[in-house]
């Protein structure tokens, strides 16, 4: 049994700064305000055409109070506020029924839509669904693929960014395990983590386990530099956190989690890059996909396609996927633009949690892909 006794810690508060200040609570503004959003939205959609046949908008904000104390002494404190837009619109035509999509998202409160649009974005979602009735399947073959700004994080995301976590190393159940200081992707390549990126979805002051969040760079100039840490792995290997413990409420474990994981800005013209490419796909919008971190292979739809013939960006596609292995697709990027720009808010979803997290890169070309298409 075991014996009693007290022990007793000196907390040290931890002043970690915010990555954004809030400035309106969306907790104070009134539910016929949000509901006013979702109407102009859905009048927005539907004023697009006659083919857009279904319309689904959703508004959502949250705030997590967090206090954390804990044997070692740490004592910390959070307050993360988000607000997000999301709408789908279904057109149906000749080919069938085609869908379009648009999210925005933020570590900010209700002042998001005092700079962003939900007209405008109504009004790209429907133009993407009725731009897809008119789309040709898209080819089957290895071709290059210039993937948009904004639009391919999450390729990233799910190819190399979850085999970069430390709870993967240390099982060595990634294809990156005890690679740190070799050569992984193109000289072109710089991948990051930051969780102090605000006011993006994944910003936070301190992660789940009260550690500050950081900027991490995991690939440098096509270096592999660093994993992701938690604080349990951190402490097992001698060193400190990197600040991406995370977990999705207090009933849940922490576990190593990406934050805002991004390519940074590269220095091509993104036109010139279509221009360079005489034949291959421009990816302007990617679904879901899913890897295996341990071989480094992923599948992922693609929602918004198009064909590259001659340099120039021509007839939409539609049914594809696009294959491939991670390791081997951060070497194959030839051409990195320099576009960066963030691209929609996402929920990463990890032995049964979900949490925020943000993706982004510039417009950048792989120069050989697997498209899964299916024309003949």
């Amino acid at each position: 049994r075991g014996g009693g006794g007290v022990r007793e810690v000196a907390l040290s508060p931890l002043d970690a700064p915010r990555p954004t200040e809030i400035a309106v609570l969306p907790e104070t503004v009134a539910k016929d305000v949000k509901v006013a959003l979702l109407r102009r939205a859905d009048e927005a959609a539907r004023a697009a055409g006659a083919a857009v046949r279904q319309v689904s908008a959703s508004y959502g904000d949250s705030r997590r109070r967090i206090l954390v104390a804990n044997s070692d002494g740490v004592l910390a404190t959070d307050d993360q506020v988000r607000t997000r837009f999301a709408i789908s619109c279904v057109a149906e035509g000749d080919t069938g029924l085609q869908t379009g999509r648009e999210s925005i998202g933020a570590t900010v409160g209700f002042e998001l839509f005092d700079t962003k649009d939900v007209d405008e974005l109504a009004r790209r979602a429907a133009a993407r669904a009725i731009a897809k009735l008119a789309a040709r399947p898209a080819p089957a073959g290895t071709l290059p693929v210039v993937i948009k700004q904004g639009s391919g994080g999450i390729l990233f995301h799910e190819a190399c960014g979850h085999g970069l976590e430390a709870d993967h190393i240390v099982k060595d159940l990634s294809v990156f395990a005890h690679r740190v200081g070799e050569r992984v992707a193109s000289p072109l390549v710089t991948l990051v983590d930051d969780g102090t990126m605000g006011p993006e979805w994944g910003a936070f002051a301190i992660d789940d386990e009260g550690h500050p969040a950081g900027r991490n760079v995991l690939i440098e100039d096509g270096v592999l530099t660093d994993y992701m840490w938690d604080w349990l792995r951190a402490r097992k290997e001698g060193r400190a956190s990197s600040g991406n413990g995370r977990r999705e409420t207090y009933q849940h474990l922490p576990m190593v989690r990406m934050t805002n994981t991004f390519l940074a800005n590269g220095t091509e013209d993104p036109d010139e890059i279509v221009r360079q490419t005489p034949h291959g796909v421009y990816v302007a919008q990617l679904g879901g996909g899913q890897v295996n971190t341990a071989t480094g292979d992923f599948t992922f739809g693609a929602t918004e396609v198009y064909l590259i013939e001659d340099g120039e960006i021509t007839e939409p596609l539609r049914d594809t996927n696009l294959i491939g292995n991670g390791p081997e697709i951060l070497r194959l990027i030839d051409v990195v633009g320099n576009d960066f720009a963030m691209g929609s808010p996402g929920t990463c979803g990890k032995q049964g949690q979900g949490v925020p997290v943000g993706t982004g890169q510039p417009t950048l070309r792989v120069s050989a892909l697997t498209v899964g298409g299916t024309a003949r």
